[in-house]
């Protein structure tokens, strides 16, 4: 076995399913706050468009990707960010961000040069180390935490450390905490990136999952050497479809299509045709954000209730709570499943955060409130 492989910990949402199929097998009923996989419908339209494009010869799908689907993504981009983008140039379909996340790295460090760092928020989605890992970048963790809103700033990167960087991951909205980043500090990061010359990667799957002022975007601010990535599986209900665009500077893109036609993660052309009916509306995407405001709006009550101190953000489904008394993430995490509530401990997102948990919104709201019910104050 490759022995780089061997020293890669479980990953972290395979061992949370672990723990709950041990739960289920106990016959205790399972709410799971776990993984972020909503299990409202995907809606009609999308899947009818799936089940209408299976072709009666199937035929390997390019790489580029169906123009049907660049172009929807592109004139939702222009409606949602007011940001003009070539189909042909500056759209890259890929199977879901996590894929096109971990290949990234394989397309651009090499690690035998100086500038071989990945810089990524820590807490932060795994992928963005782990991709990291696999191509030999050296890694460079940002540490994010309640002190400093979990808000990162190119001014606490050390220069030395931009200038050996080849890939800047930031996220927001943020995984696991939900916050935003403040306008300034987008400025900030591609006044950065032009001065240090790293590639400037941000991380946008939940920009649509907003209950307060709507979410930026990085090439509002910035184009050259900067990529987005976007995603249907939270705005569009969509998980199990495995779709992503990348977007942004178009010699990026360029480079990063040519090395994919080596990993074959071309998308099915019937999930492309379903992603492009995604992309074109919004009234599906507006219905979800609503369910998941009424279930925010019933968690955090009821977490008030039991004296659970939550990280106050305005996006993603995901709530970011204190670990009550002294008990760390894990422990606590593990009393819950006693009761069949599933937590993700803030350890699963990096290191020095075990005062803290991870709730993503997946239960209906119905489920929601018995969970509420079953979670003990003492625990």
């Amino acid at each position: 076995m490759n022995e780089r492989i061997r020293r890669l910990a479980p990953y972290p949402m395979v061992e949370l399913a672990r723990r709950k199929r041990a739960v289920a097998a106990r016959g205790i009923t399972v709410f799971d706050f776990g993984t972020g996989d909503p299990r409202e419908p995907t809606d009609a339209r999308i899947r009818e468009a799936l089940v209408a494009s299976v072709p009666e010869v199937s035929q390997y799908p390019s790489v580029q990707g169906e123009a049907e689907l660049r172009e929807a993504f592109a004139a939702w981009y222009s409606r949602r960010f007011g940001v003009a983008l070539s189909p042909e140039t500056e759209v890259l379909p890929a199977r879901g961000s996590k894929e096109a996340m971990f290949h990234l790295p394989l397309a651009l460090v090499d690690p035998s040069e100086s500038r071989s760092i990945v810089v990524h928020p820590e807490p932060g989605y795994p992928v963005m180390e782990i991709g990291a890992f696999y191509s030999g970048a050296e890694t460079w963790r940002y540490p994010l935490t309640a002190d400093n809103r979990y808000v990162m700033d190119p001014a606490h990167v050390p220069a030395e450390v931009l200038d050996r960087a080849r890939i800047v991951w930031i996220n927001y909205p943020h995984n696991p905490t939900g916050q935003d980043l403040p306008e300034e500090l987008w400025h900030a990061w591609v006044e950065a990136r032009t001065r240090h010359g790293f590639v400037l990667c941000s991380d946008e799957c939940y920009t649509e999952l907003w209950f307060g002022d709507k979410p930026r975007s990085l090439l509002e601010f910035g184009r050259e050497g900067c990529l987005v990535f976007h995603s249907l599986s939270k705005r569009s209900g969509m998980t199990g479809y495995r779709s992503a665009i990348v977007a942004g500077d178009a010699e990026l893109i360029t480079h990063y299509k040519a090395c994919r036609a080596a990993f074959g993660q071309a998308m099915p052309i019937w999930e492309q045709r379903a992603s492009a009916v995604a992309w074109s509306d919004e009234s599906h995407v507006e219905a979800r954000r609503e369910v998941f405001r009424e279930k925010r709006a019933v968690m955090k009550a009821g977490l008030a209730r039991l004296g659970i101190e939550l990280f106050e953000s305005s996006s993603t489904f995901y709530l970011w709570c204190r670990v009550p008394g002294d008990s760390d993430a894990m422990v606590y995490c593990e009393r819950l499943l006693d009761h069949g509530i599933v937590a993700s401990p803030g350890g699963f997102f990096g290191a020095g955060n075990d005062a803290w948990f991870r709730l993503a919104l997946v239960p209906t709201v119905d489920e929601c409130r018995a969970a509420l019910d079953r979670w003990p104050a003492s625990v």
